[in-house]
């Protein structure tokens, strides 16, 4: 029998995850069954919120049982059809396992058209993270012409297409990132009025406080800690903060109260939302459509960066913690032939 490999939850990690918590095993390569093909992994995606799912605690991503195989975001080839669904040859994304190939029930699958750009995409700006970013901004935060947006992580898959969309609505942007390149691809490729680099300034707050003289009208929050502390005080009247993730927090074996901040609330009345991009499933094809279009116009650009082998998983999935991604963080697992 032809045989596949997959990584498993070795263990749960304590603190910041290591490669004990993971463990790479070679099994049986499992047969389609009514309604069901086989998929080959091209590209997998990881991603911070993976991080809460290895913990043995509710969540709204359900956790993972240590010594199952691990789940992803996947772009793959359909290798063998049970449905009249898709055939063989056809490119489709969907949660899979983190493995070099896997079954699905058709119904989970969603058609990848490599018109719309590099199958890749289909991870990062054309999926998961440009949904996000699309409805985040556009619903949550809802910015105007003159608003000054501040996004955090602004230089991850989600960060820098919130910016892109933002300006394209009028607004003034200010991102923070966590390295001069970072910075400096904001700002200068991606159109960014300003950017900082949180961990080259002593003073947060006074930098904050630089960027954005105006206060700050809306806030798309990727991070939590210290840059989110430093972000409240500056809130203006009617300010709407979206909370799409807390990355400076997921590590954290406790998680610290620091000084209370709700009373901004009532000088502000701000509106504070926190949001799943699988709120806006019935509204996944209306972004994908303008996410293509600008795209394909040259008004939202991205950056991939490729760790390459299905074996180096989960140094692809480490590295979102020590800050090594600019853009969108993929495993290319094997080629696609097209």
């Amino acid at each position: 029998m032809a045989e596949t490999r997959q990584w498993r939850l070795a263990s749960r990690p304590v603190g910041e995850p290591s490669q004990d918590n993971f463990e790479l095993v070679t099994v049986e390569r499992p047969e389609p069954g009514p309604n069901e093909v086989l998929v080959k992994t091209l590209y997998q995606s990881v991603d911070p919120y993976m991080r809460g799912r290895m913990r043995d605690a509710e969540s709204y991503a359900e956790p993972w049982d240590v010594g199952d195989p691990m789940k992803a975001n996947v772009v793959g080839e359909v290798v063998e059809s049970n449905s009249a669904q898709f055939e063989a040859g056809d490119v489709v994304t969907g949660e899979l396992l983190w493995a070099e190939h896997a079954v699905a029930d058709a119904g989970e699958l969603q058609a990848v058209n490599p018109d719309h750009g590099p199958v890749s995409t289909a991870l990062g700006v054309l999926g998961m993270p440009g949904v996000t970013a699309y409805w985040g901004l556009n619903d949550v935060c809802d910015p105007k012409p003159g608003d000054t947006v501040v996004v955090s992580a602004a230089a991850g898959a989600v960060g820098s297409v919130v910016g892109q969309l933002a300006k394209l609505s009028g607004a003034r942007v200010v991102g923070t990132a966590g390295s001069e390149a970072k910075v400096d691809w904001l700002t200068d490729d991606l159109g960014f009025d300003a950017a900082i680099n949180y961990k080259a300034t002593d003073d947060l707050s006074s930098a904050i406080d630089e960027a954005c003289p105006d206060g700050v009208d809306c806030y798309f929050d990727n991070v939590g800690g210290p840059i989110t502390d430093a972000v409240w005080p500056r809130l203006n009247v009617d300010a709407r903060v979206a909370v799409c993730g807390q990355i400076a927090l997921y590590n954290a074996t406790e998680v610290p109260t620091g000084p209370r901040k709700l009373a901004k609330l009532i000088e502000s009345r701000a509106t504070v939302e926190g949001f799943l991009v699988s709120d806006y499933q019935q509204r996944w094809g209306q972004a994908l459509e303008r996410l293509s279009t600008f795209v394909q116009n040259g008004d939202v650009k991205y950056r991939e960066n490729v760790v390459e082998g299905f074996e180096n998983a989960p140094d692809a999935f480490l590295g979102l913690f020590e800050g090594e991604n600019i853009g969108k963080q993929l495993v290319k697992v094997a080629e696609y032939e097209d």
